[in-house]
Order: structure tokens, then C-alpha cells, then sequence
């Protein structure tokens, strides 16, 4: 499996480049997002956001669990932090087949449900203000995207 590292030095720098993914995903994508608390998940989601031409303010979906955003497709950001038992039927499966992206922070803790294509997105603390982002793409389709994204 691939594995493709990017350095950021500021929330700046991680939307741009996470924005320039958001120009690059189609619907049905799937995007995985870990990482320690307050290394910048919402960030990256809000550029994604940013690249998908979502005009509304992006915030955590921590207490909702998903939360749905119109650009020039559907944006469905998912925290599942919260989610009691990982195999509760929460209809994840009609978002990750759907007519958009969606982007699952914590998806660890509903690994069962997950589909065998996605791309796997960590982020940790390099230093306060330096990010490592590490893509791991699963499935042909996300291993270009990474190629794109990092050329």
C-alpha cells in the first residue's frame, strides 16, 4: 500500500492544500480523517469544503454526528467520536454510495462499516505550528488523487 507524507507549517497551509483535494474528489469519495485532538481535522474539512465551493461555515459534527453542506456537490462530514456501538446501522453505507463526498472524522471506531475503497488521512502534531498529513490511499482511484494532489 501507498503511503504519501505532507508537512504543513500553518491552518493557512493545510486548507490550501487540503482545498486543492477538494478540487480533485468526486461523488462517492470516502475520506478518513485521525489524528490527535486539535491537530486540525475541522481545518482540513473546512478546506475541502473550500474546494468543493461550499459557501456555508463548516464546523465539527461532534454532538450531530453528520452534518450535510451544499458546493458543486453534497459535502457529508461525520464525526463518530460519540457513536455508542460500532455496529449500529446508522445508514452510513447511503452516504458513502451517495451523490457526494464524505469525510469521517474518528472512523476507526466504525471500522466494519467502512467501504474497502477510501483514503486514509492522519494528522499529527509535528512541533505547535507544523502538521504531518499522511494519505494513505485504498483503491486505484485514491492513488491517483494522491499523485495529483502532490505533483
Amino acid at each position: 500500500m501507498s503511503e504519501y507524507e505532507w508537512i504543513s507549517t500553518s491552518a493557512e497551509e493545510t486548507m490550501k492544500f487540503s482545498k486543492r483535494l477538494g478540487e480533485l474528489i468526486k461523488p462517492g469519495d470516502v475520506l478518513l480523517l485521525e489524528g490527535d485532538l486539535g491537530a486540525g481535522k475541522t481545518t482540513f474539512t473546512k478546506g475541502l469544503a473550500l474546494g468543493l465551493e461550499v459557501k456555508k461555515t463548516v464546523n465539527s459534527p461532534t454532538f450531530t454526528i453528520i452534518k450535510e453542506y451544499l458546493g458543486r456537490m453534497p459535502l457529508y462530514h461525520m464525526d463518530v467520536y460519540r457513536v455508542q456501538d460500532s455496529y449500529e446501522d446508522l445508514g452510513f453505507d447511503e452516504y458513502f454510495e451517495g451523490e457526494g463526498v464524505t469525510v469521517v472524522e474518528w472512523a476507526h471506531l466504525i471500522e466494519e462499516q467502512l467501504p474497502e475503497e477510501r483514503m486514509e488521512i492522519y494528522i499529527y502534531h509535528s512541533s505547535e505550528n507544523e502538521r504531518k498529513i499522511c494519505l494513505k490511499p485504498k483503491g486505484e482511484r485514491y492513488v491517483s488523487v494522491c499523485k495529483e494532489l502532490l505533483k
